[in-house]
């Protein structure tokens, strides 16, 4: 009632002010159109992207972030942003870097002691099962500073950072293999692979080293398992990005390169640049490794320790043979395993061709022996003839490939052209192109590095905007365009600016594959997802004092932080420790101490610490930074923080406001009203099959949890009234109304949840 009471007034309101109503619903599509300029192609390609209200995406795309050091979340086709996920740079609003349970997980990103607060992320990979995507994790890198990440797509969290302990740089990162027993990660820059060693750039051909490290990861833990990797050693070429076999060439990946020249530039000296010099040959070299077979040597103890790290050095990697190169044109930035796994796509971006390799063909020269040559650092060299399948013209600087869930058929970056290529690998031919906006590096299709691409969708990830979106300063978005590829011709259907660092590279998975949480187990410390030592349960809330060190077990539930007041000395190091004991979905509560640079954000059942040195003197209020309920600016608190040997006068009592027996009457009435409300709804929802819905079953645990805590409340009202304090008689029955009207909240938002949903009437 009371909400079709507001959905009038507003109505009202609209039509007085506005003008809105029923001019407003005169209007016909055609009118729409003709007012905003629109053709029946802009309407048609409306109608794909349009997500109705309520209504979800097929699938989710998880985009670099670039040098945000984040991932971007966003639906498709809709193209809305969903969240940005925090991963290598504090990001306040999930509290991450500002709670302790976060800082943690960065400081395993820190190198040599020294603490890193931004990244360069590039390639997300999502896990994979058999080669298909299973929507469990997310691993992306870090080119600036070569690190991993793994995050867990059950609640979206970062759980993990690794540093790489042998390279200085990385951009061929990450890509796993078809059962996500390994994270690649390759090397980009050369550079001697001890730490902290210097050696001269005379000196770059003999002491300065590529490679590929191969992170272990651990299913059941859900982290990489450091010990148990491994890294090739590879000559100072400059390697780039990788990608893992499938099918008939699982066990193997590849990885290409460019700077094979192994030029040093230097302007400054008088030297041509490195642009110059590291495309001065017509090609590069496409390394072939099979690591299944070096994870063996590397357990067989034939690695040698770098850093406390393994590595497979060169030499024992020609000797065992597992370890190849292949000449592919020069200057690549991409190569591309085909679904069923027999063919490798490389583009090369000084070079009009997509050359597609045939692992059949490559295993017989190896099988053979039969090699062009040996590279400087003797590793056989295959002959690209040897190996070609095809090679393809599509235009000016090919990039990166992607499939569709269509035969044979791919799509190819053109980055000078600002186009797409659809085309042919099998029969080598050009198929259908289409002009982005523009300079396109990556483009990504549904799932279309798995072993089954879903097609519908390709989205074309593009360096610059210009002239596509209303103008913001110096520094544009980034452009994400949304084309269409159901059919024979692409079909552009949305432009998407990105206002986040340089978005690099984007997977898209199925919606229906992940199975997120939406709430923890109470007392979950969320980024080890284990039980939180700081955890409290309601009546449990207590401040524990050792020396100097102060500890809070406090808990949030709406609308009220218990406790209310923190009392500390000046100099007091001060650990926070709060539970969200909502059970709700949704009902997140966050928490900041004014001007003590923390901050928490605690989704239901968390438990998360903040922690700081209380090292000036004063009132510092507290309060939840999430809008939780309709007394969310009530959810506050003060930390005093009190100076050295201070006493409170004995006669001082805190402020009383003054009530009367008509005022705790009034409230007893509201308490009554409120009350029938509430039993009209309960008896809605329990005259439904409400616990075929989970979501529903946990508001109303919340609910129950909420008017369960009355009783305690009305004792004390009815013990005050009864010595005619009507001030604490009037307060605590205020408190009732209070757990009233969270209750009713809950209720209410399952009533409508249920009623969306289908719910059915049970006798």
């Amino acid at each position: 009632m009371m909400k079709s009471l507001a959905v009038k007034a507003i109505t009202v309101l609209l039509v007085a002010t506005f003008g809105i109503g029923t001019a407003c619903a005169a209007e016909s599509l055609q009118d729409v159109m003709k007012r905003r300029s629109l053709s029946q192609q802009d309407l048609l390609s409306a109608a794909k992207t349009y997500t109705p209200s309520g209504k979800r995406d097929e699938f989710v795309a998880f985009s670099s972030g670039g040098q945000s050091g984040q991932v971007i979340i966003y639906g498709i086709p809709s193209m809305r942003i969903l969240k940005y996920l925090a991963v290598f740079t504090p990001e306040p609003w999930q509290g991450y870097g500002y709670d302790e349970e976060s800082k943690e997980v960065l400081k395993g990103g820190w190198i040599d002691g020294k603490e890193i607060t931004w990244g360069d992320t590039h390639h997300p990979a999502i896990s994979e099962t058999n080669g298909q995507y299973d929507g469990q994790f997310l691993f992306i890198n870090d080119k600036a500073n070569p690190r991993i990440a793994v995050i867990d797509l059950r609640d979206y969290e970062t759980k993990q950072i690794v540093v790489n302990p042998v390279f200085k740089s990385e951009h061929g990162g990450a890509f796993v293999t078809p059962n996500t027993d390994y994270v690649i990660e390759a090397s980009q820059y050369a550079a001697p692979l001890e730490p902290k060693k210097f050696y001269p750039l005379e000196e770059f051909n003999d002491k300065y080293r590529g490679g590929i490290t191969y992170w272990k990861f651990d299913r059941g833990a859900g982290r990489i398992d450091t010990s148990k990797s491994f890294s090739i050693e590879l000559p100072p070429y400059s390697q780039d990005l990788s990608d893992a076999g499938k099918g008939p060439s699982d066990g193997w990946s590849f990885t290409n390169s460019f700077c094979s020249e192994r030029y040093v530039g230097g302007i400054e000296r008088g030297r041509p640049p490195f642009e110059a010099g590291c495309s001065a040959k017509d090609t590069d070299y496409m390394h072939v490794i099979n690591w299944e077979k070096a994870a063996k040597l590397v357990a067989q103890g034939k690695a040698k320790k770098i850093n406390g790290h393994d590595v497979l050095m060169i030499d024992t990697a020609v000797k065992e043979g597992i370890l190849f190169l292949i000449p592919e044109p020069k200057s690549p930035h991409g190569v591309d395993v085909t679904p069923d796994g027999k063919f490798i796509i490389v583009s090369g971006k000084l070079d009009t061709h997509v050359s597609v390799f045939s692992f059949e063909k490559i295993m017989a020269a190896i099988k053979a022996g039969k090699f062009e040559s040996k590279d400087p650092y003797g590793i056989p060299v295959i002959s690209m003839q040897d190996t070609l399948h095809t090679q393809v013209a599509l235009g000016l600087g090919p990039l990166h490939t992607q499939y569709d869930s269509k035969k044979c058929i791919a799509y190819t970056s053109l980055y000078v052209d600002s186009q797409v290529a659809k085309w042919d690998y099998c029969e080598g031919k050009v198929l259908d192109k289409i002009s982005v906006h523009y300079n396109i590096g990556h483009l990504m299709t549904m799932e279309g590095d798995s072993v089954n691409p879903k097609g519908r969708y390709l989205v074309a990830l593009n360096k610059l905007a210009i002239d596509r979106f209303n103008p913001v300063g110096p520094l544009h978005p980034q452009n994400h365009q949304l084309i269409d590829i159901s059919n024979d011709k692409m079909q552009l259907l949305y432009d998407m600016p990105l206002p986040l660092g340089e978005p690099h590279y984007a997977v898209a998975i199925e919606a229906s594959k992940l199975k997120p949480a939406v709430r923890y187990k109470v007392g979950t410390n969320s980024r080890t997802d284990k039980p939180h030592p700081g955890a409290a349960r309601a009546g449990e809330e207590r401040i524990e004092r050792n020396g100097n060190k102060v500890t809070v077990y406090g808990t949030l539930i709406r609308s009220h932080i218990t406790p209310e007041i923190i009392e500390v000395d000046v100099g007091d190091e001060v650990t926070i420790n709060l539970t969200n004991l909502e059970r709700a979905e949704d009902e997140t509560h966050g928490f900041t101490v004014s001007t003590y640079n923390v901050h928490a954000s605690a989704e239901p059942g968390k438990t998360v610490s903040v922690k700081f040195k209380a090292d000036k003197e004063g009132v510092y209020p507290y309060y939840c930074t999430e809008f939780c309920s309709a007394l969310h600016l009530e959810m506050q608190g003060y930390l005093l923080v009190k100076p050295k040997g201070w006493k409170p006068a004995p006669s001082k009592e805190i402020a009383k406001a003054t009530y009367t027996e008509e005022d705790y009457r009034a409230t007893l009435k509201k308490i009554a009203d409120t009350q029938a409300v509430i039993d009209v709804v309960v008896g809605y929802i329990t005259s439904t099959n409400y616990k075929d819905f989970p979501d529903v079953v946990n508001m109303v645990d919340d609910a129950t949890d909420q008017l369960n805590r009355i009783a305690g409340a009305k004792t004390k009202y009815e013990a005050a009234a009864a010595k005619k304090d009507w001030e604490q008689a009037n307060l605590w029955a205020e408190q009732v109304f209070q757990y009233q009207v969270k209750a009713a909240d809950i209720g209410l938002r399952a009533k409508t949840y249920l009623e969306q949903n289908g719910a059915k009437k049970v006798k």
